[in-house]
């Protein structure tokens, strides 16, 4: 089988399609054929050494993908070779084919895509355990998130209005705004353009949002902190922006608000029950038509380098997707 390897570490032109033998499924694995993959912010860190998880090197990039089961391993019960699978792994989805935990798994929903597999669990399931659990979100709160066409920025202007809240979209042009308004947005600020507190001053009345969600970090969370409302809950998904901010912790205290990590990873493994739960929602939502992965291009697995390109240089929107299988 094919594979994209991180052989040494590096930007994505340094990986390399490379023949390797395919895996073989132990007790409690799966192997996937995969049929697509996408990718997402931390693809790009891993390959650089510059994310939390460090696999060994050799390795493929890659955490997200869709695709029908190969070959299952000794004592799982929850799939059979044929079934069409969406999976969540630390890395190996820019490959034919991937091993993985059986746990790991999910049914892809009737009427979905591989590529809106692909597109769906990691951010939509990251997105409802940091509104619901972690942000604990509620209908008539407004919520603003700050880099709004990403993946799990589009999940976060669903997922908020599935909940009833009142949802505002920041993002950094108009073209990426357009395509917030297309997924929910009641109002949105371009935070190139115009000032980023005095357009949430006025939009709220000078009362402040309820809840940030923040995938950015970079120069936007301070500002946006500074407009939280008393009680407000500043929600830290990722740092797309590159710079980890420093918030003074005075702000805080005088509004009476709280910093709130979201490490949906380890929720997935820490509190398992909880996730089966939130994936069941997510998927009803799904049939119920709220929730539509916003696909912007895809590439074959050989161009995978510049899919990845397209999302570090922060021009993609929605999710970019990697196809593999036929």
């Amino acid at each position: 089988m094919k594979a994209l390897l991180c052989k040494q570490f590096g930007p994505p032109e340094s990986l390399v399609l490379e023949d390797v033998p395919s895996p073989t499924p132990g007790a409690g694995e799966v192997v996937i054929s995969i049929k697509a993959a996408s990718v997402n912010f931390p693809d790009v860190l891993i390959i650089q050494n510059k994310y939390q998880f460090k696999p060994p090197l050799p390795f493929s990039p890659g955490s997200e993908l869709a695709g029908v089961v190969k070959a299952v391993g000794a004592g799982v019960a929850n799939a059979k070779p044929g079934d069409k699978v969406i999976a969540f792994t630390a890395f190996g989805a820019f490959a034919e084919e991937v091993k993985t935990e059986a746990v790991r798994l999910l049914p892809l929903p009737e009427g979905m895509s591989f590529e809106e597999g692909a597109s769906f669990i990691l951010t939509y399931g990251t997105t409802d355990h940091a509104l619901r659990d972690r942000g604990q979100l509620k209908a008539g709160e407004t919520l603003l998130v700050l880099g709004a066409a990403g993946g799990v920025g589009v999940a976060a202007l669903e997922i908020g209005k599935a909940l009833g809240a009142r949802v505002i979209a920041c993002a950094s042009s108009d073209e990426k705004l357009a395509v917030c308004r297309q997924h929910g947005a009641d109002e949105c600020i371009n935070y190139a353009t115009e000032d980023l507190r005095e357009r949430i001053k006025a939009l709220t009345g000078g009362k402040g949002v309820d809840v940030i969600y923040d995938a950015v970090g970079g120069p936007y969370a301070e500002p946006a902190f500074r407009s939280i409302a008393w009680r407000g809950r500043h929600l830290v998904i990722g740092f797309a922006a590159g710079d980890i901010p420093k918030l003074p912790l005075n702000l805080p205290l005088l509004k009476g608000a709280s910093v709130v990590g979201v490490f949906w990873g380890d929720f997935t493994r820490r509190e398992p029950q909880a996730f089966g739960e939130s994936a069941r929602q997510l998927a009803r939502w799904y049939r119920e038509g709220k929730l539509k992965p916003h696909i912007s291009a895809t590439f074959p697995l050989a161009k995978a380098a510049e899919a990845m390109n397209l999302l570090a240089s922060r021009k993609a929107k929605g999710k970019v997707v990697i196809r593999i299988g036929a």
